[in-house]
C-alpha cells in the first residue's frame, strides 16, 4: 500500500533514499554473462537523481553506460572469467517535487484521441509519433476483445479520456485482488482477467491491455514506491520491492500517471525509474549466462523519505 507524504513535504518535494540489492547464487559455475541495468532514474520535469552509486561484485570485465530506444539509463555489464555470484547493489538519492492536479473531466473525449493518433492524411506532431509507438502491442501485451470489452463501461462515448483513464484504474483496483503467488513472470495476461489476482506487473499490463485495445496509447512505469509499515512497527530494511504504474497519453496535457496496484495517481511517493512499452522494455536486470545451473535473484528494495535518513 502506498504511504502518505508529510504535509510538509507535499508542499517543496520529499528526498528519497533508495538501495536496490540483488543477489545471484548460481549452483554452478558462470564462464560468461552478459547484462542489462536499468537501475538509474529518469530525469523528469518532477523528478531529480542528486546521487547514484552502482556497486558489483565481481567486477565486470567491461561495462558501458548509454541511453536505450526509449530515452531510459542503460548500463551494459560483461563478466568474461568464471563466477559463481553475482551480487549488483545500487544506491540513489531522489528529490521528487510536487505534481499539480489535473482536471480530469476537462480533457478530451477519448474518441477524439483515438482518431488524432489514427493514421490519415494529416501529419502528426513528433508528440503523437511518439505516441503512437505505445498505441500497438508488445512481448507481454496483447491486444485482444476481451480487454477491449472490459474496459467498455469505463469509456462510453464522449467520455473525457483521462476521466476514463481514471474509472479503469478504479475498476482494475477494485475487481483485483493483490496475491504474490498467484502469477509468474510469463503468465499470460488472459488468464490474469479471468483469475482476477496477481501484482503491480500484472496490473500495469492489464491497463495497457485494455487502454491499447481501445486505440490509446499508453506506457508501461517502473519504479519504487514508499509503502506503510504496520503500524507502530519500523520501516524494514529490504521489505519493499519494485513497482509498477501506467502512463496514458492525452494531447493537451501530455503523459498522465495512474496507478492501478492503488488507485491513485502517482506524485510524491513514486519514483519513476524507467518506461518502455512494458516489462520486458525496463526490467531492472536481466542477461544471458553461459552456465550457472539453477538460480533465483534474491532481490531487496528500500526506500527510505526525508525524514528517516540519517543525513
Amino acid at each position: 500500500m502506498a504511504a502518505p507524504v508529510r504535509a510538509d513535504a507535499a508542499l517543496q518535494g520529499v528526498r528519497y533514499q533508495v538501495f536496490h540489492d540483488t543477489h545471484y547464487r548460481y549452483s554452478a559455475p558462470v564462464s560468461l554473462s552478459q547484462q542489462l541495468l536499468h537501475l538509474w532514474p529518469r530525469d523528469c520535469p518532477w523528478q531529480r537523481c542528486l546521487g547514484r552509486e552502482l556497486l558489483i561484485d565481481p567486477a565486470p570485465t567491461r561495462r558501458s553506460d548509454a541511453t536505450d530506444a526509449f530515452g531510459n539509463p542503460l548500463t551494459r555489464l560483461a563478466f568474461e572469467r568464471p563466477h559463481e555470484a553475482l551480487q549488483v547493489n545500487t544506491r540513489l538519492l531522489v528529490e521528487v517535487l510536487p505534481r499539480a492536479p489535473l482536471p480530469l473531466e476537462a480533457s478530451p473525449p477519448w474518441e477524439q484521441v483515438v482518431a488524432a493518433l489514427a493514421y490519415s492524411a494529416r501529419a502528426l506532431s513528433p508528440d503523437e509519433l511518439e505516441a503512437c509507438r505505445y498505441r500497438v502491442e508488445s512481448p507481454s501485451v496483447r491486444i485482444k476483445r476481451q480487454f477491449a470489452e472490459f474496459a467498455a463501461d469505463c469509456f462510453p462515448a464522449g467520455r473525457p479520456l483521462l476521466s476514463g483513464g481514471a474509472a479503469l484504474m478504479e475498476k482494475i483496483f477494485r475487481e483485483f485482488a493483490f496475491d504474490a503467488t498467484a502469477t509468474q513472470v510469463a503468465t499470460p495476461l488472459i488468464e490474469v482477467l479471468e483469475r482476477r489476482r496477481g501484482v503491480c506487473q500484472d496490473f500495469a499490463h492489464l491497463m495497457l491491455a485494455c487502454l491499447r485495445s481501445q486505440g490509446l496509447a499508453a506506457r508501461y512505469v517502473s519504479g519504487y514506491l514508499l509503502t506503510r509499515p504496520p503500524p507502530g512497527q519500523p520501516r524494514l530494511i529490504g521489505a519493499d520491492a519494485s513497482h509498477a504504474w501506467v502512463s496514458l497519453y492525452c494531447p493537451q496535457n501530455g503523459w498522465v500517471d495512474f496507478d492501478p496496484t492503488n488507485n491513485i495517481q502517482p506524485n510524491l511517493e513514486h519514483i519513476t525509474l524507467a518506461w518502455g512499452r512494458d516489462f520486458t522494455d525496463v526490467s531492472p536486470l536481466r542477461g544471458v549466462i553461459l552456465g550457472g545451473g539453477s538460480h533465483d535473484p534474491d532481490v531487496r528494495v528500500t526506500v527510505l523519505p526525508s525524514w528517516e535518513l540519517a543525513v
